[in-house]
């Protein structure tokens, strides 16, 4: 059973409410705001906002991630935490990657949305199954974590996100084939001419 309050919790954090102590710590160590009553929140579009993708396509893309990058789990779906504004830039870089409406699967959280925020390392409260995969770690007082965004690489690459949403939309793509039962052959590059989608190049 799940107890009533969080383990540790002091009389300042029975003050605050049953997630006090949360609050604190994503204050102190992301430097994000937590909201909401019941469920605590983390509100998108002002620190991070976030690619939600089912939670099998996430654990492969987690592989391909800077080892930095936030990643949570809620239920079955992941969230990968990339740079405030990101979510706006998905549909443009899917028709840009030209893979369009083909990975429906892969969605964005921004401005106006919340994820409900996982216990901080080491704690735990009633009624939330969301739990980090990789937690927000500090960088230092007053430096939020850095998150994948549209900044290119000093390598000369593709920036972050495009390389973070292409290897995203493959993995949901993936998902997709072997739920469906489809031949390998169905995500091959012929198979996507022929589907009038074609993999581009991010060095293109």
């Amino acid at each position: 059973m799940v107890p009533a309050v969080l383990p540790h919790m002091t009389s300042t954090d029975r003050e605050d409410g049953a997630y006090g102590a949360w609050r604190r710590w994503y204050a102190r160590v992301p430097g994000w705001t937590v909201t909401g009553g019941a469920v605590p929140l983390l509100p998108a579009g002002t620190a991070f906002d976030a690619l939600s993708l089912p939670a099998a396509a996430g654990r492969e893309v987690m592989d391909r991630l800077r080892p930095a990058t936030p990643v949570a789990l809620d239920g079955e779906t992941v969230h990968l935490l990339v740079a405030p504004g990101s979510a706006g830039e998905l549909p443009g870089l899917l028709d840009w990657l030209e893979w369009g409406p083909l990975v429906p699967e892969l969605r964005g959280v921004g401005e106006g949305g919340h994820l409900v925020a996982p216990p901080p390392p080491g704690l735990r409260g009633p009624g939330v199954a969301s739990r980090w995969l990789r937690p927000p770690a500090a960088r230092g007082p007053g430096r939020a974590p850095v998150l994948p965004g549209l900044t290119r690489l000093g390598d000369g690459g593709a920036p972050d996100l495009v390389r973070l949403v292409s290897v995203a939309a493959t993995a949901c793509h993936r998902l997709r084939l072997g739920r469906s039962g489809d031949q390998p052959l169905a995500f091959s590059y012929s198979a996507r001419m022929l589907a009038g989608t074609r993999p581009r190049s991010l060095m293109s």
